[in-house]
């Protein structure tokens, strides 16, 4: 019997023959299925490699950075910008992930940039004129830099300045009666302004400077590096200051409540003890200033160009930075004092300054999403927020 059963033995699987018999039941009898056949249309295969690309918008006619279904937005116009120049296809421009696309931050509805930073894989010979060709003349893109195959715009970046332009008449004392076109700011009141901006460097808890954050919480600490002002300036007759910013990262909504903190102890709506209470524990309320003058300035990657400059090019943007001089001085810097003086946005902002109250929270905020990763300024990675790092260099918190 055991021999028998030896010699019975079940035939081989022959995945060739079933084929055969599945594409016989076919009425094309399978016609089209060998996938070695020759093509039919040419086709070529384009060399791509990882860049960072330095570019430069206004944000007053746009919804932001990020698309948007049906709304104009920046990467919209831009990937448009790069289908129409044939570098990148029909399915990049559909899915970006399959070219690695990345910007360094995430700017809202209005809020321009002087040096956005994206990265993405392109075609080795990517021209950054025949991009500009496709674009509007509020959008330019300045410069391009191969990087390592890894690199990514918004993980590696070390630190982001922003600036933010406003009239000098937003620090007058709010029990003095002036005009925005008579207005000009005295050195004492200037040195007051520097001295309090000079308070948010270092590590603080700026929980009650972004929405839905608890004390507790460890991405709640910031790093702030610096926070100067500039002398004041005048255009078209009204007198105006910028402020800069430099942290290692931000949260939604925090500059313009840094600002907004500062105009209400300057013109003194409250007290520099509200100013020190809002790093502590208690939720303090703190006023949130008008998003048009804010400016995506710079983008460091200091780290990344100490490990990888010596092969391949440092991400400084030295060569350009005549050019992006001239876009701001004619695109950013026109589009916010004209606003400003038109319509008169910080003037109306401060009439509702007066009536804040610190203990209270504020309403429209409730109603923001924390987990939609949008706003003014920068809402950094998981990856990123647990490892925020003190004065010396110190890791605050562990990625987990």
């Amino acid at each position: 019997m055991s021999e028998i059963k030896n010699t019975i033995r079940k035939a081989r699987y022959d995945g060739r023959t079933k084929k055969r018999k599945w594409e016989d039941r076919r009425a094309d009898q399978g016609a089209g299925l060998d996938m070695k056949q020759a093509r039919t249309e040419p086709f070529e295969r384009v060399k791509r490699r990882k860049f960072a690309v330095l570019m430069a918008y206004s944000g007053v006619n746009f919804y932001g950075m990020q698309r948007n279904p049906q709304m104009p937005t920046i990467e919209e116009s831009f990937f448009n910008a790069l289908l129409k120049a044939d570098f990148i296809t029909q399915d990049g421009y559909n899915q970006v992930q399959t070219v690695q696309f990345q910007r360094a931050a995430r700017t809202d509805k209005g809020v321009s940039a002087a040096r956005q930073i994206i990265s993405m894989k392109l075609p080795e010979a990517f021209e950054i004129e025949k991009v500009n060709e496709h674009l509007p003349e509020t959008i330019r893109v300045f410069g391009s830099r191969r990087v390592t195959k890894g690199f990514n715009s918004k993980v590696q970046c070390d630190a982001r300045t922003y600036m933010y332009m406003l009239p000098t008449v937003a620090f007058a004392p709010f029990d003095e009666e002036v005009s925005q076109e008579t207005y000009t700011l005295s050195d004492d009141r200037y040195e007051k302004i520097k001295a309090l901006l000079g308070k948010f460097v270092g590590t603080k808890n700026f929980h009650n400077y972004t929405s839905k954050k608890r004390y507790n919480d460890p991405s709640a600490s910031r790093y702030i590096m610096s926070f100067t002002c500039d002398p004041p300036i005048k255009i078209n007759g009204v007198e105006f200051v910028v402020v800069k910013v430099k942290g290692q990262s931000f949260m939604l909504h925090q500059i313009r409540k840094m600002v907004g903190i500062t105009l209400a102890v300057i013109r003194g709506h409250t007290t520099e003890e509200t100013f020190d209470k809002s790093f502590l524990k208690e939720k303090v309320n703190v006023p949130r200033a008008p998003g048009l003058g804010l400016v995506l300035e710079y983008v460091h990657y200091d780290r990344y160009n100490a490990r990888y400059g010596s092969d391949h090019d440092k991400l400084l943007w030295e060569e350009e930075n005549e050019t992006v001089e001239a876009f701001k001085k004619k695109y950013i810097y026109p589009t916010i004092v004209d606003t400003e003086i038109k319509d008169k946005a910080m003037i109306d902002w401060l009439t509702c300054l007066m009536i804040h109250r610190y203990d209270i929270p504020d309403e429209t905020e409730a109603n923001d999403d924390e987990s939609v990763e949008s706003g003014d300024e920068v809402e950094v990675q998981k990856k990123d927020e647990d490892n925020i790092s003190d004065n010396d260099g110190n890791k605050i918190s562990e990625n987990k």
